[in-house]
């Protein structure tokens, strides 16, 4: 136990360096840019706001003055005084992150009308999970069928097509077999909507429904991409444990094919599958952003895209942060089950 306790403070020290890491990269990067939009975007404020002033003016130069003024003021209340790299403003963005103080967007709300970047990405996260989630389990469920079968008839002719299969449809663009789908089953055979943002509002009764089906399309196309190479992923693992030597003395006693395929050798290959599975999941909110864009589906991968083409780095962080922080917490969930269940991970760590 003693070892296990080791693994968990060493983990959890390499999760938050690691996410530290990742703020600073990412406020380094955007540090400049993000200057120079934020002091534009309060100075487009400021001037446009001057038609609803009743301020009368001796001058022009007494109203650049005061434009001057008020943009300076607006400046150092964002902090933005100091340059991005100063430690008091660079420090205090990333730990302030770090704890989820996420700030406030500049261009977006949340359906109930909150500026807040936590909010907003709160709302939009359940969307992601519900989309991708679905078409993990789905694909999941049907490799366990089809990797086992497979398995068995390793080299034969439908065992080098499913590798084909898989090869083929893991190297197609994701976002380009998405448009193909929407032409073909949104626009020559219209059967799904082209957009799969829902059209009634989150207080409607049948906002789930409606959800639903529009998520339909981007489901199927996730799942029709997926299932041949998650059933080549569970075929190479079956593989492997159908050579153990308890495989065969099983065989030897007469203990049924199907048997052996669905409960011995398929148990056996649970702990690296369940671990493909959860890491899968975790990294589909990376790819989120050109599957959710292109199908508009209205989850953290269009909200990112949004964000990025209107330069709001509120978000932009905090969907880093948030993105980072969902990968990690499941290696790191990963890696504890391995630890605690398995002595020769024990020993190793």
């Amino acid at each position: 136990m003693a070892g296990f306790y080791r693994v968990l403070i060493r983990r959890s020290i390499n999760l938050v360096v690691v996410l530290f890491l990742v703020l600073v990269l990412t406020v380094s990067l955007l540090g400049e840019t993000m200057d120079k939009i934020l002091t534009d975007n309060i100075r487009q404020e400021v001037v446009g706001s001057m038609g609803d002033n009743k301020i009368k003016f001796q001058s022009a130069e007494a109203q650049q003055q005061y434009l001057d003024q008020q943009i300076r003021l607006r400046i150092k209340n964002l902090g933005l005084d100091e340059p991005w790299y100063s430690p008091n403003r660079f420090f205090n963005t990333v730990f302030k992150v770090m704890a989820l103080d996420l700030g406030r967007s500049y261009f977006y709300t949340s359906e109930s009308g909150s500026p807040e970047v936590q909010d907003i990405i709160a709302e939009r996260v359940p969307r992601t999970l519900l989309l991708f989630t679905s078409a993990t389990v789905i694909t999941f469920v049907f490799g366990l069928y089809l990797g086992p079968y497979l398995a068995e008839r390793s080299g034969k002719t439908i065992d080098k097509a499913n590798v084909f299969v898989s090869m083929f449809s893991n190297s197609l663009p994701t976002f380009w077999v998405g448009m193909i789908m929407i032409y073909l089953f949104a626009f020559i055979v219209p059967v799904f909507p082209a957009r799969s943002t829902p059209a009634s509002s989150p207080s409607d009764p049948l906002y789930i429904i409606d959800l639903l089906y529009h998520m339909a399309l981007p489901l199927i196309t996730l799942v029709t991409l997926s299932i041949a190479v998650q059933s080549y992923f569970v075929r190479l693992f079956i593989v492997n444990i159908l050579d153990e030597d308890f495989i065969k003395a099983k065989r030897a006693i007469g203990v049924p094919k199907k048997k052996i395929l669905y409960s011995h050798a398929l148990r056996n290959a649970a702990p690296p599958l369940l671990n493909s599975i959860i890491i899968g999941l975790a990294s589909s909110f990376g790819g989120a952003l050109l599957v959710e864009t292109v199908f508009d589906w209205p989850g953290i991968g269009r909200l990112f895209y949004e964000a990025i083409t209107v330069f709001d780095t509120p978000i932009i962080i905090g969907l880093v942060y948030v993105s980072t922080l969902i990968y990690l917490a499941s290696v790191f969930l990963t890696d504890l089950a391995y630890s605690f269940f398995d002595p020769r991970v024990k020993a190793i760590s």
